[in-house]
C-alpha cells in the first residue's frame, strides 16, 4: 500500500510517499523543503518562523511527492503525520493539513510519534531489519535509548535528563562562531584538532543507569571560552571541536555499551540527525563490533528529519489498527 507521509515538527517541511508491504520498503517519493537560510540569520530556529514557512509550503510539497511517486491521492491507503513531539506551531500545521487532507479524501489518518518515525528511517534502508533491537535516537531535541519490543512498542531504557546532545553541539558550534547549523560543522572542525588536548566532564550520569546530561558539558565548554576571552587568549577551537566531540563519543559509547549488556540485544540502530556526526557513527560502530552487535544506521539523507520515515511508522501503527481522527491534536512532548 501507498503511505503518504507528512513531518513538520521543527524548520523541516517534508512530504514522502512510501509503498509497504510485509515484503516491501520503498520510498516513491521524498521531498524535503529545507529551512536552514531562513534560521542562519538568527543562529538557531525560531519557532514563528518557522510554522509561517510550513504553511507556505507544505501544499506543494505534498502534490509534488504525489506527482514524483506517479499517484494521486486515491492511491493512497493512508496518511500519516507527525503529531508529537516538537515544536508546538510547527506541529499544529501538518496536523491540520494532514486532517484536512485525510477527511476530504476519506483516508485513514495516523498520528505519528517522531522518535518511532527516525528509528523506523533504519527500516527503509535495512529491509531485513525488524524487532526486537536497541535504537539509540540522536538529535536537536532528544537522546534516548530504547528498547524496541515491536513496531509500535518502544520502551525507554535511557535519556537525557536536560540537554539534548545536538542542542549542546549547535550551542557550542555558534559560540566558537561556526556556521550554522553549528554541530555539523563542529563535526568537520573536531578533525583538525587534538581530542586530549582539554579536559572535559562526562556527560555520562555516574551510576547504574543509561542517561545522560550534556548541561554541565556544554558549561563547562563555555566557561572555557569566556575565560580565555577574560584572560585575552585566543582558544584553539579545532582543539576544543575535538575535545568536546570525544567527550560526546566516549559517554555514549558507555552508555551503549551497558545498554548490550543489560539486553542482550543483538543489533543497534542509531537515528536521528546526529547519526549523522562521523565520529559518533564510528564510535558506536565501534562499540557494536566489539560485542558482536550487528550495527544500523540509515543514510545520511534519512538521519534527518523526513518524512519518509514518519510514513514508514505510519505503516506500523496503521497495521496496528492505531488510526486518529478529526480530534487528533499536537503535541510538544511525547
Amino acid at each position: 500500500m501507498f503511505i503518504l507521509g507528512i513531518e513538520s515538527s521543527c524548520d523541516e517541511t517534508s512530504a514522502a510517499v512510501v509503498e509497504m508491504s510485509d515484503g516491501k520498503r520503498e520510498i516513491k517519493a521524498n521531498i524535503v523543503a529545507s529551512q536552514i537560510e531562513v534560521h542562519r540569520l538568527y543562529g538557531g530556529v525560531v519557532p514563528e518562523i518557522a510554522s509561517r514557512a510550513h504553511i507556505e509550503t507544505i501544499s506543494k510539497i505534498t502534490y509534488e511527492a504525489l506527482d514524483t511517486a506517479g499517484i494521486t491521492l486515491s492511491d493512497v491507503g493512508a496518511i500519516g503525520v507527525t503529531a508529537f513531539p516538537g515544536l508546538i506551531g510547527a506541529l499544529l500545521v501538518g496536523v491540520n493539513f494532514a486532517k484536512s487532507l485525510a477527511y476530504a479524501n476519506g483516508i485513514p489518518l495516523v498520528a505519528v510519534n517522531h522518535v518511532h518515525g527516525h528509528v523506523s528511517a533504519a527500516l527503509l534502508s535495512e529491509p531485513s531489519l525488524a524487532p526486537p533491537f536497541l535504537a539509540l535516537v540522536v538529535s536537536g531535541g532528544h537522546t534516548s535509548i530504547y528498547k524496541v519490543n515491536s513496531y509500535t512498542d518502544y520502551e525507554e531504557i535511557g535519556s537525557t535528563r536536560d540537554d539534548a546532545v545536538g542542542e549542546s553541539f549547535d550551542k557550542v558550534g555558534r559560540v566558537i562562531g561556526l556556521p550554522y547549523p553549528g554541530g555539523a560543522a563542529l563535526d568537520k572542525l573536531a578533525y583538525e584538532g587534538d581530542k586530549k588536548a582539554i579536559s572535559l566532564p562526562s556527560p555520562a550520569i555516574v551510576g547504574d543507569n543509561l542517561d545522560f546530561s550534556f548541561s554541565g558539558l556544554k558549561t563547562a565548554a563555555l566557561n572555557y571560552i569566556n575565560q580565555a576571552e577574560q584572560k585575552g587568549e585566543e582558544i584553539n577551537k579545532a582543539d576544543l571541536a575535538a575535545s568536546y566531540t570525544y567527550a560526546v563519543t566516549r559517554a555514549i559509547s558507555k552508555k551503549i555499551s551497558a545498554a548490550i549488556e543489560q539486553t542482550g540485544m543483538k543489533t543497534l540502530v542509531m537515528a536521528g540527525g546526529v547519526a549523522a556526526n562521523s565520529h559518533l557513527r564510528k564510535a558506536v560502530g565501534d562499540v557494536c563490533g566489539a560485542k558482536k552487535v550487528r550495527f544500523v544506521c540509515p543514510p545520511l539523507s534519512l538521519c534527518g528529519d523526513n518524512a519518509a520515515m514518519i510514513a514508514a511508522a505510519a505503516y506500523h501503527e496503521f497495521e496496528k489498527g492505531n488510526f486518529a481522527d478529526t480530534s487528533l491534536n499536537a503535541s510538544a512532548t511525547e
